[in-house]
């Protein structure tokens, strides 16, 4: 009979192992399925993660920008070099270098910043969403194991049957500790679910390729276990790059919860 393998929970990712000063190694998920690439989320997660533990309790992540160089492999323990550009009085800058087989998969820089008052606006959620019992699971969210994915009408169906939306709901599968850096780690996790650059004048090209480079503003702090609408609108298409920009709101409250903007590697499909 077949076992499934281990699966750790999102909470098991982001329990870093110090294995030296500003150097942490984590888990992978299924790192013995036979899937041989790292889900890009999962490393963007684990990085900013690194970094929060090297920055003062008070300040949290509010932006953070990665770039994806090689594709990460499940079968080997990624590790996490921090180096730590500046603490001024009120913001912290870190950049993190994730390594494996002494090959850098992924670079990240980040800051954090301690709460303080200011003007307030934001932009409003939409108030005629279905709710999520009533939406289709996402055709690849195995390819995320941590993460609940439900597509929202309207929908495109590709070529082989998979559905996609530039609207999703998304949660964490579980409920994580009451902590703004864990909760700001698992919504990087979720930012990284795209489903593909959706428009019919790109019909002829592989319209979601592999992620280039990834952003993510952190607005106002959200439960990333909790139910989340994520917008997502494609920008422009050229030179075999896509980009597209999303929002991510907080179901219970419809407030703005983060920001990202996200650029594909979009070569033209070759033929059968």
């Amino acid at each position: 009979m077949f076992t499934r393998p281990f699966l750790p929970s999102l909470t098991e990712l982001l329990d870093l192992e110090l294995i030296d000063t500003d150097l942490y190694r984590g888990i992978n998920e299924y790192p013995d399925d036979g899937r041989e690439i790292l889900y890009g989320g999962q490393v963007a997660a684990q990085a900013l993660m690194a970094a929060g533990l090297t920055v003062p309790a008070e300040r949290f992540p509010h932006s953070m920008h990665g770039y994806f160089l090689r594709p990460g492999r499940r079968a080997a323990p990624v590790v996490f070099r921090v180096e730590r550009d500046r603490d001024g009085r009120s913001f912290s800058a870190r950049r993190v270098t994730a390594l494996q087989s002494g090959e850098v998969i992924f670079d990240l820089t980040a800051s954090f910043h301690v709460d303080e008052p200011g003007g307030e606006y934001t932009t409003a959620m939409p108030d005629d969403l279905p709710d999520p019992d009533d939406c289709v699971t996402l055709g690849y969210a195995d390819q995320f194991p941590n993460a609940d994915a439900r597509v929202i009408p309207p929908t495109v169906t590709e070529q082989g049957g998979r559905v996609v939306s530039g609207r999703l709901w998304i949660r964490a599968r579980e409920r994580l500790a009451d902590d703004r850096l864990v909760q700001a780690c698992a919504l990087a996790y979720l930012s990284d679910i795209g489903t593909g650059f959706q428009r019919p004048e790109l019909s002829w090209i592989a319209q979601g390729g592999a992620s280039l480079d990834h952003a993510l503003w952190f607005r106002t702090p959200i439960r990333a276990d909790e139910w989340l609408y994520s917008s997502m609108v494609p920008l422009h298409a050229a030179g075999a790059r896509g980009l597209y920009v999303g929002s991510v709101f907080e179901r219970g409250t419809g407030i703005l919860g983060a920001t990202f903007a996200q650029e594909v590697l979009m070569r033209p499909t070759r033929p059968a």
